[in-house]
């Protein structure tokens, strides 16, 4: 009987549910903020992208900042999320757009196969939509490969799940 073969997925996902808390603990602190005052900043989710809107581009700094240290705190990878043009809005005030960016795009999924390639272990990797599946009989090559992939420089956090 052949030995199993041991698999991983590589993932980039994002915990939204920890989007909302992060936001919540970010909206508490810009509300009693000294320096917010008086100021229009909010944030708000639509869809997989968050809005948030201020005064001026200070103010919006501030506010990015004080979502960014939330969003570390609940362990949500900042490197998924993409920030758009800052537009005038309603009011005075500026918006600007963040995209969520979850899963691998094609660009990282080649330079993972890449890597793993390269790297002369006997693993199997294929793509399957937005995330890739790792195969080997070994489970300390399939721990090799995790490293090769967290020393990679990609667009996105990735995540190694299904681990069995």
């Amino acid at each position: 009987m052949a030995a199993k073969d041991n698999s991983f997925d590589i993932v980039s996902q994002i915990n939204i549910e920890e989007v909302k808390n992060a936001m919540q603990v970010a909206l508490k602190e810009i509300t009693n903020r000294f320096d917010f005052k008086g100021s229009k900043s909010d944030m708000k989710l639509e869809k997989e992208d968050l809005i948030l809107i201020s005064d001026d581009n200070f103010k919006l700094d501030q506010v990015k900042d004080v979502l960014t240290a939330k969003l570390i705190k609940r362990e949500v990878p900042t490197k998924n999320l993409q920030y758009e043009k800052v537009e005038q809005a309603a009011g005075n005030t500026v918006r600007q757009r963040v995209i969520l960016k979850s899963g691998i795009d094609r660009d990282d999924a080649k330079k993972i196969n890449n890597a793993v390639k390269e790297s002369k272990l006997k693993v199997k990797t294929q793509i399957q939509d937005d995330q890739i599946r790792v195969t080997a009989k070994s489970r300390d090559d399939l721990q090799q490969v995790m490293q090769i992939v967290r020393e990679l420089s990609l667009s996105v956090d990735v995540q190694f799940i299904n681990f069995r």
